[in-house]
């Protein structure tokens, strides 16, 4: 680890704390708790591949005719994590994104999922995302977090938008809330068996092999440049309040 990374996330503890022992987490006791708990994060699942294209965006060649963009070695970084976060497998082993898999297990679980997809229609029609989002009938919470992440995502800044897809998105569930879910699937496994998997699936590809690789990529992106570090840090602290703030949404509507 190298001493700005260690720097970054010494500085970002304090409020990431806020967030991993968020009291929702004790809150969520209840299959339906579960449902109201989807219905928010599900749009934190879909608007983190935002996050991940716009880094793909930045770091590869994505135009015609194409061209060697950038550094190789982030070129590989974020071509591998977009392999894993597109197209991994479901419990089945059949190809979806994590998206899709979340959707099903909001399905399987019996979540109301008709907000996101209004959302992702309104844009499929031509809507500009700020037009979707303002007539959209979601929860406030969840609008100021979307409306923040595509903040990031227009900054145009690859450093910025890469310390927040590492450190504001990273794996931040508690291993209390994934011993809830297991025990809750042991009960309903007919309802809770997608979620646990998509929960173990996350934790072991997202928080594990993929935050290595985006830890790399933050690096080779922020370099030596101690205003990107500076810059880069306010926004993944902004990011862990954001998610915060969204946390306080869904205590709000259970």
């Amino acid at each position: 680890m190298t001493p700005e990374i260690k720097h970054l996330q010494d500085n970002i503890q304090s409020v990431r704390q806020t967030v991993v022992q968020h009291p929702l987490y004790n809150r969520v006791q209840s299959l339906e708790d579960i449902q109201k708990l989807m219905q928010h994060h599900v749009f934190a699942v879909w608007d983190f591949m935002s996050l991940l294209k716009a880094l793909q965006i930045h770091l590869t060649c994505t135009s015609l005719p194409w061209r060697p963009v950038g550094n190789a070695n982030t070129r590989f970084l974020i071509n591998e994590i977009v392999v894993g976060e597109e197209s991994d497998v479901d419990e089945q082993g059949q190809r979806m994104s994590h998206f899709e898999l979340y959707l099903k297990a909001m399905q399987q679980v019996g979540a109301d999922a008709s907000a996101v997809h209004a959302l992702m229609q309104a844009i499929q029609t031509g809507k500009s995302f700020d037009q979707a989002l303002s007539e959209s009938n979601i929860p406030e919470s969840v609008k100021s977090f979307l409306s923040f992440t595509f903040e990031v995502v227009n900054s145009q800044k690859p450093h910025v938008i890469a310390a927040v897809f590492t450190f504001g998105r990273e794996d931040l569930i508690p291993e209390m809330f994934m011993a809830l879910v297991k025990d809750l699937s042991e009960k309903l496994p007919n309802q809770l068996a997608v979620f646990k998997y998509y929960l173990e699936r996350h934790i072991e590809v997202d928080g594990d092999h993929h935050s290595h690789l985006a830890i790399a990529m933050t690096e080779d992106l922020c370099g030596n440049d101690p205003l990107k570090w500076a810059e880069a840090e306010r926004y993944v602290i902004r990011a862990l309040e954001s998610r915060r703030a969204l946390w306080d949404g869904v205590m709000a509507a259970l």
